[in-house]
């Protein structure tokens, strides 16, 4: 299962969890509306993979890692505070996504909701009553998550501040979370007593990190300075358990063997030229000169052409990078990935693409964007008790908003009898198709729709088989 989200105003968030077997591949389609004139020439495809595309690994688990029973186990010198640090950063890195993933779900409802407030039908107010229950949830299970992991502090100094630094975080991203949904919850009716809800939440997060003594005073009071300091605690977090990487671009070697076998094609025509010149003319006269520069001025067109030509029909279908995957704890190589990233032409894509972007007349001109990406891991090798692992794959959209016009369009309606003018801004649809082969029986293969602007991504939907946007529900766990 994959899910496609807006992380920022310009990045799209790609999310998967990876099983048990070994190899997995996935190809990324990128259909880019063909008014913005994109091609090599605009965005080489080297220019586009090195700013525009990020991947990241993660140790994943099903189990849930409770910091009790690894505190318990610790305290009997029965597990080191590597592995102590490992689970709890495991357990805390789950709980952060999974609240990040509902919190997004819940805003774009909430929001939904607002832009609705005027209708009283009996769609509104099912919508209304699921993302109360919904959001009621969500506040129960993140204060048990909380509860649990604080429920039995550790003793030992050593695992402490792990424990501290995470706790730390957790307390005030969850307040964070929160504080986004009231910003945005509708006013009124049943939503009064849960924004009360979550305000009293915040209130005690807030004192509790003021009880242990977190932060200091400075930091509370500078809004900038507590942002800066959770966003390191963040990549604390994270470190343990994301594999670190080695990225190699590929067909080093092969580029220098095809520039010397062009260099070689073309020195030998020249050659054979040069002495077919010399029986034709004879001694060195002006016509021998200009002969001999014809010929070298033809070299200097011709060469450039044919190692291009060679080095092409060479790299054709055959990955351009390379990653490595290395266990950040062990040092050891736990897995490889070959990555490739080309522009295609609709005609190339094959039928079940086709069949799923089902294209219209009016988007004849798309260009294509491929990502394809094949890894074989180890899971032998991982870290004992981990056999699975988490991919987030980032793609930016800014290079591609640079394209578009920065004009705004007026259009004129009636309000109140009145002609009123008002300016809007020029939306692009983009469409994002996803196969993945491999984590499942069966390949999965999924549509996105992605409306961008050029001031940044405006909404994201997924588009079920029968063309229907399919809804979202609430999901938090670790």
């Amino acid at each position: 299962m994959i899910n496609v989200e807006r992380k920022n105003s310009y990045q799209l968030r790609l999310t998967r969890r990876l099983k048990e077997e070994t190899s997995h591949r996935l190809d990324v389609y990128l259909f880019v509306p063909g008014e913005l004139g994109l091609n090599a020439h605009v965005i080489s495809e080297e220019a586009f993979y090195h700013s525009s595309i990020s991947v990241s690994r993660t140790y994943y688990s099903d189990a849930y890692h409770l910091p009790l029973v690894h505190s318990r186990l610790a305290s009997r010198n029965q597990l080191g505070s590597e592995s102590y640090r490992l689970s709890l950063s495991l357990y805390a890195y789950q709980y952060v996504t999974a609240m990040e993933r509902t919190t997004q779900k819940m805003l774009v409802r909430e929001r939904k909701l607002r832009s609705e407030r005027q209708k009283e039908s009996s769609d509104v107010q099912t919508l209304r009553e699921e993302l109360c229950e919904q959001l009621n949830e969500m506040q129960k299970l993140s204060e048990s998550i909380l509860r649990k992991m604080r429920r039995n502090q550790p003793t030992d100094e050593r695992l402490y501040k792990y424990f501290a630094n995470i706790d730390n975080y957790l307390s005030w991203f969850t307040e964070q979370q929160l504080l986004s949904l009231v910003a945005y919850m509708p006013r009124g009716g049943e939503f009064s007593d849960i924004k009360r809800q979550f305000i009293n939440v915040c209130e005690r997060e807030s004192e509790y990190r003021r009880e242990q003594k977190y932060n200091s005073e400075r930091v509370m009071e500078d809004p900038t300075r507590m942002s800066n300091k959770m966003r390191l605690l963040r990549r604390l977090i994270e470190y343990p358990i994301t594999l670190k990487q080695e990225a190699l671009e590929l067909g080093g070697g092969e580029q220098k063997a095809v520039k010397a076998l062009a260099t070689a094609l073309v020195m030998a025509c020249v050659t054979l030229g040069v002495l077919r010149v010399r029986e034709v003319v004879g001694d060195i006269t002006a016509l021998f000169v200009l002969a001999m520069a014809l010929l070298y001025a033809l070299r200097e067109v011709f060469k450039d052409d044919l190692r291009n030509t060679l080095w092409r029909l060479l790299r054709r279908g055959r990955p351009k990078w390379r990653r490595q995957y290395v266990d950040p704890t062990r040092n050891a190589l736990v897995g490889r990935q070959l990555e490739w990233f080309d522009y295609k032409r609709y005609t190339a894509l094959k039928e079940d693409i086709k069949q799923m972007r089902r294209r219209t007349v009016a988007e004849r001109e798309e260009d294509v964007l491929h990502y394809r990406s094949s890894s074989r891991m180890s899971p032998t090798r991982f870290l004992s008790g981990y056999e699975h692992t988490r991919e987030t794959l980032y793609i930016d959209l800014l290079m591609l908003t640079r394209l578009m016009s920065k004009e705004k369009h007026h259009i004129f309606r009636l309000k109140d009898g009145q002609a009123v003018r008002e300016s809007v801004e020029r939306r692009h649809l983009f469409n994002l198709v996803v196969r993945e082969t491999g984590s499942e029986d069966a390949p999965y293969l999924a549509r996105w729709k992605v409306v961008v602007s050029r001031s940044g991504i405006v909404d994201v939907e997924k588009v079920a088989e029968s063309g229907a946007s399919e809804g979202t529900s609430s999901e938090l766990s670790p």
